[in-house]
């Protein structure tokens, strides 16, 4: 029975009391960013949030870790303060992931990092004290899709396929600005109809049934991803003298925040502004719900999660050490064979001898005896 109050009791001042609460906490938020290097991954996160979060690109360390030939997970750490609001802000990269020829099973150690900050939250909610959780748990995953102009490559397929299963995945078209606008539409398009053929899930914000400039913008969202950007944290004037954040080229300037540019604020919008707790609680109520009811139907309580012995990482060292040992077994069976020829011939050349000498005992034993024969005759 629903029933309709003619003066006010306070009932409204609800969405009030939750504001004050939320706003004397503080609030964790996670973004993962995947994607080739050089794509602009770290000028982005340091775009959007306006702040050298993350440290430049060092290309004699990027030399190295390419010839490590591993993907890596780096995690950087800071706290954010707005009108009194802070927030732990938790930035994962993935320096070395789709850099080299052989990519196979490159996006396991993101898979496992993300099932990691699950497990971890799962441990915690298990324990007699809860009061004090620490959520790492991945909220949005942006991926960098090369602006090539064709279509999504298989790598590209495979592991927003695996990555959608977990996370919040929010596809991005890097360096917009290298694109033509017809190209641009058409790669736009080309993308939505391969994450449409092959089942990839991408992060929707919810429509608003009751706020209609909401559920537009929600809409205008949708219809814009993935998201084309622009990353630059350098200030630049254009023609008409205006000061802003972009890239200056010979035939003008790509301005960060033009949305005839890019979507760079149709990004930000979702990622901070607008979506920030939708993409919290979908993180919660959907991808760490399904991984919290896979893993208690299928292990005991108190039963940790069960990994993969097999580290992809190591495969290629694994199989070249394993060449190496079976190559030095061959050797050294070769050797043990010579050696053993080597040892039949002298035991052969030493039976030969041993032969002759036993020849000849038995000679001089036969002149021996004619001897004595001969010795008896005389004295007869």
């Amino acid at each position: 029975m629903t029933t309709t109050t003619t003066e006010p009791i306070g009932i409204s001042n609800l969405p009030n009391q939750r504001h004050r609460i939320a706003s004397r906490r503080t609030a964790n938020f996670t973004l993962m960013v995947v994607g080739e290097s050089g794509t602009g991954k770290t000028t982005l996160i340091n775009t959007l949030f306006r702040t050298e979060l993350a440290p430049g690109t060092n290309y004699a360390q990027r030399h190295m870790t390419q010839l490590d030939k591993a993907v890596e997970v780096d995690v950087i750490r800071a706290e954010l303060e707005e009108k009194q609001f802070r927030v732990n802000l938790t930035i994962v990269d993935t320096p070395g992931f789709g850099d080299y020829v052989n990519n196979r099973d490159c996006w396991v150690p993101l898979i496992d990092f993300i099932d990691d900050q699950h497990e971890s939250y799962l441990r915690q909610e298990q324990q007699p004290d809860r009061s004090h959780l620490i959520d790492t748990r991945v909220h949005a995953c942006l991926y960098f899709i090369a602006p090539t102009g064709h279509t999504l490559k298989p790598l590209d397929i495979e592991v927003m396929k695996r990555l959608s299963q977990r996370v919040n995945l929010i596809p991005v078209i890097a360096k917009a600005d290298t694109l033509t606008r017809r190209d641009l539409a058409v790669f736009k398009e080309r993308i939505r109809n391969v994450i449409r053929t092959h089942g990839i899930s991408v992060f929707a914000p919810p429509v608003d049934a009751i706020d209609e400039a909401s559920a537009e913008h929600a809409r205008a969202l949708m219809s814009s991803m993935p998201f084309s950007i622009i990353g630059s944290t350098q200030d630049v004037r254009t023609h008409d003298g205006r000061v802003v954040r972009g890239r200056e080229y010979l035939w003008g300037v790509a301005e960060v925040e033009n949305e005839h540019h890019c979507d760079f604020k149709k990004l930000r919008s979702l990622l901070i502004r607008t979506h920030m707790l939708d993409l919290i609680t979908n993180t919660e109520d959907f991808h760490y719900e399904n991984y919290r009811q896979t893993q208690m139907e299928t292990r005991k309580y108190g039963e940790p999660r069960v990994k993969r012995f097999e580290n992809p990482r190591f495969k290629e060292e694994e199989e070249a050490l394993r060449r190496k040992f079976t190559d030095q077994v061959k050797l050294e069976e070769g050797r043990f064979r010579q050696w053993e020829q080597h040892l039949i011939a002298e035991r052969d050349r030493l039976n030969k001898d041993l032969e002759t000498a036993h020849s000849a005992i038995k000679q001089l034993e036969s002149e021996i005896e004619s001897m004595q024969m001969a010795a008896r005759t005389q004295r007869r």
